[in-house]
């Protein structure tokens, strides 16, 4: 029984000792290598060539790690909504939305064109470098954006297959399913809205906070506890305090990763650090730097921050980056993320959850959100 950690005695025989949020994100992992073996197995018997080049990308990049924040947050969910025993149907739920996860950072990456993802070369570059190793034919760059977009549906083909193998065995089942399909269509209303923010040039702090929340906080947080809430059967005053938790915290946690992309460590995000500045994603943070600039008079700003401006002579991302903390954008970012991380805390605490669980969330929102509980007030 995953739910329940192991005696010395030997993996059948079990403790009244529930797994605490990090346990399921390190769980989770076993859960998902004999997923991916499966499936791995069932590629090789259709065809040898798609399950190298296709299948074992998508396996190796889950295999690759990440945070496993999504499981996390689902074990939350269901632990908050009264959830005990067993807990192998929500780590599985954790492993289709790692699986989810994936899909999402290979089209991500294809669309952004981004050269890396968790600290090696992204799908798409990496089959570019076996094209040209190969000496196959034709471009390089199209042969690797296509097969790309191939590996992250079969990453999401993946995922539906897992979470609908638990939600058919489960009495809650149709809960389930209906979490996930709102989950999947806001994921695609995300990504389209950031490609037509892009395209038209917007930079509204209104347009960047639909995006961070549709393309990010929903599917991050939100989602996922109210998927795990939906396997415990909870009634409607818990789920909906869940999910405006999640809602907030998934929220900090996409404020934060703009942070970092603008001004974290590469080493230690596994990721180019300035790629959203000069590519000119509608973040929250370019937008309240413009608005900043604008207001202040701040032509220069106003000049570096603005679309287009990435084309511009004399534009560099340090510069950029020294004008989003001269406006004091970066600050704003910082005192809304610890707004909405106080704010997760206190909408988690009426869901009725008990405290140990309620600290967990904790310390989830603070890796989350790079905001201590101190800071967001604690938990008592």
């Amino acid at each position: 029984m995953l739910g329940l950690r192991p005696t010395t005695a030997g993996p059948a025989e079990t403790v009244d000792d529930p797994l605490t949020a990090p346990d399921a994100a390190r769980a989770v992992e076993p859960v998902l290598e004999r997923v991916l073996d499966v499936h791995l197995s069932r590629a090789h018997d259709v065809d040898p060539v798609y399950a190298r080049d296709v299948a074992g990308r998508v396996a190796t990049l889950v295999r690759r790690g990440g945070k496993r924040l999504r499981t996390a947050f689902a074990w939350c969910g269901w632990r908050a909504a009264g959830g005990a025993g067993d807990g192998t149907d929500v780590l599985r739920i954790g492993a289709a939305l790692e699986l989810l996860q994936a899909c999402a950072l290979i089209h991500d990456d294809v669309m952004d064109g981004s050269p890396l993802r968790r600290g090696a070369p992204a799908v798409h570059v990496d089959l570019a470098a076996m094209h040209r190793a190969r000496r196959m034919s034709g471009s390089a760059e199209e042969f690797a954006t296509s097969a790309a977009v191939l590996a992250g549906d079969l990453a999401l083909a993946w995922a539906d297959d897992l979470l609908t193998e638990t939600a058919l065995a489960s009495p809650h089942g149709t809960r389930l399913l209906r979490e996930w399909r709102a989950m999947r269509g806001e994921m695609v209303a995300g990504q389209y809205r950031d490609l037509h923010a892009q395209a038209t040039g917007t930079v509204g702090v209104d347009e960047a906070l639909t995006i961070a929340t549709l393309k990010s906080a929903l599917y991050t947080v939100e989602r996922p506890m109210a998927l795990g809430a939906a396997l415990a059967g909870a009634d409607a005053y818990t789920v909906d305090a869940l999910r405006a938790a999640g809602r907030c915290a998934g929220l900090a946690f996409q404020l934060r990763d703009d942070l970092l992309g603008a001004f974290g460590d590469p080493a230690l995000t596994g990721k180019p650090v300035g790629e959203d500045l000069w590519t000119r994603k509608p973040t929250y943070l370019l937008a309240v730097g413009l608005g900043l600039a604008d207001a202040a008079g701040d032509e220069e700003a106003v000049s570096l921050l603005s679309p287009g401006a990435a084309g511009r002579p004399g534009v560099t991302v340090e510069r950029m980056r020294a004008a989003l903390e001269r406006t004091g954008a970066r600050s704003v970012v910082e005192s809304r993320i610890a707004g909405l991380a106080r704010t997760a805390l206190r909408s988690f605490e009426r869901s009725g959850a008990d405290l140990a669980v309620r600290r967990e969330f904790a310390v989830l929102v603070e890796r989350a959100s790079g905001v201590s509980p101190s800071r967001a007030e604690g938990v008592r």
